[in-house]
This record gives C-alpha cells, structure tokens and sequence, in this order.
C-alpha cells in the first residue's frame, strides 16, 4: 500500500469527480492522502475532507503567499483548534517562497515563525514549502524547528547538498513527479543517496504530474509513477518502496497514535 503524502484533493479541479479520484487512488494501492491546507480557506476544506472521507488526513497552515492576509489572533487560534482535531496531522504548507514574492520577505519570515511556535506548542510535524530561500529557511528552522515532532520539505527539488543540510536537521525528504522527468538532474542524484527511512512520496495534486502522465492533471493514484521511479533508482522493489514510505508517513504524521 502507499501514501501520498501531500495531494490538495480540495481543489476545485477535483470538483466534478472527486469520488472517482478516491477510488481511482484506491485501486492503484494508495492506502491514505494527506490533503494540505495552505491557506485559510483550503485549511477549513483540507480538516472537512479528512471528516467526510476515512482515507483523507489534514494538515492546516498558512502559505508564504498568503503571508500577508495573516492576522495574528484569528489565525493563532484558527490553528490550535484545527491541531486539536483527531485527523489533522501537520502544520502546513508553510515556509518562504522568494520566488513570486507574492507576500514581503519580512511578513512571510515573521508569519514563518508563528507557525513554526504553533507547530511546536501543539506537538505536530511540520510541512515546509521553500523555494529560493535557502539562507533564510535554514537560520529559521535552526532557531525555531523542534526536530522531536518531525518535519517534511514538500516535493523536495533541491541539491544534494541541501538535501544533507536538512536530513541533518532532522528532516523527510518527500519527492514528487519531477523525479519521473527526462529532464530530471538532481532529484535522481538525491534519491540514490538518501537514507530511506527519511523517504516520503507525494504528487502534490493537481500539480507536477508525474511521467507518463505529464501535462494532465494529477491525481493520487498517480504516487505510484514516483515510487515505480524511486525503486528503479535504488535497485530495490516497488513493493519494498511502498513498504519503506508508507511506514515513514505514518511515522512522521503519527497516523495511528491518533485514531481515525
């Protein structure tokens, strides 16, 4: 069986045949979705489809592009009360996105930090979006990250090297459909080197669909390109692949400490 680790099952582009989705991750061996808030509006969906759908966990944060509607009472309290919530398992999508700048540097590290305090506080993992932050993101999480409850970089794109400055820090690696690219440099050189029991998989759908299915949109069931490509890299077996993640999630999010 597998997990994808992070798939935004809430998004409207599943709108009109969401249960066929479920299903159809069903049958391709997904066993669990871990649905991401990233705001708060998807953050209030993400904790609903975790109630409607035995499958479906939430993790509940505030994107570095939403960084800016954060309002610090409301959103504090919106998150230690979603925490609470048997099948919310993570803060997230949080982090720092220095690529659109869509929210100032300033007020995403500040918002960064008050999720990271919250993470902590509730005793969940964190789940981190970083995209061209590199200096930032490490001099925060050496700050304020509390390895003991765990953390996961999201669809992890970066070098060897940062990949090894984090898996210091304690952190899974979760490696979404850019692996399956034909393009693909780093994310191979990553997988073949990092140990496996810091190895998640993801799709991060609807997006970043995986080979063969590139251009389309991406869906849960497609996890099992990511762990196909991760076995021919490793020289191991799907299945052993499949094993290896789905204990690692399970793990990380403490899916099973908290009953469904």
């Amino acid at each position: 069986m597998l997990i994808d680790s992070h798939a935004h099952i809430d998004d409207q582009k599943f709108n009109e045949d969401r249960e066929v989705v479920l299903e159809n991750a069903r049958a391709a061996g997904v066993e669990l979705i871990i649905n991401p808030g990233a705001d708060e509006a998807s953050s209030f969906r993400a904790v609903a489809m975790s109630e409607k759908y035995p499958m479906v966990y939430a993790t509940v944060g505030i994107h570095p592009h939403d960084a800016k509607d954060y309002e610090t009472q409301k959103h504090d309290a919106l998150l230690t009360e979603w925490a609470s919530k048997e099948k919310v398992v993570a803060i997230g999508e949080i982090g720092l996105d220095y690529h659109y700048d869509y929210s100032p540097r300033d007020v995403q590290q500040e918002v960064f930090i008050r999720q990271l305090i919250i993470a902590k506080a509730v005793k969940l993992p964190i789940v981190i979006h970083n995209r061209e932050s590199m200096e930032d993101m490490v001099r925060i999480l050496k700050e304020y990250f509390a390895p003991e409850y765990g953390g996961i970089m999201h669809s992890y794109s970066g070098s060897v090297e940062m990949a090894k400055v984090f898996l210091d820090m304690g952190f899974h690696l979760s490696i979404s459909g850019p692996l399956t690219f034909s393009n693909a440099r780093k994310l191979p050189e990553v997988v073949a080197m990092m140990p496996l029991d810091r190895l998640l998989i993801e799709t991060d759908s609807p997006y970043l669909t995986p080979t063969p299915h590139r251009g389309k949109r991406n869906e849960p069931a497609y996890v099992s390109f990511v762990a196909a490509e991760i076995a021919r890299i490793r020289g191991i077996a799907v299945e052993e692949v499949a094993e290896i993640t789905t204990r690692n999630a399970k793990r990380v999010f403490g899916i099973g400490e908290k009953t469904m």
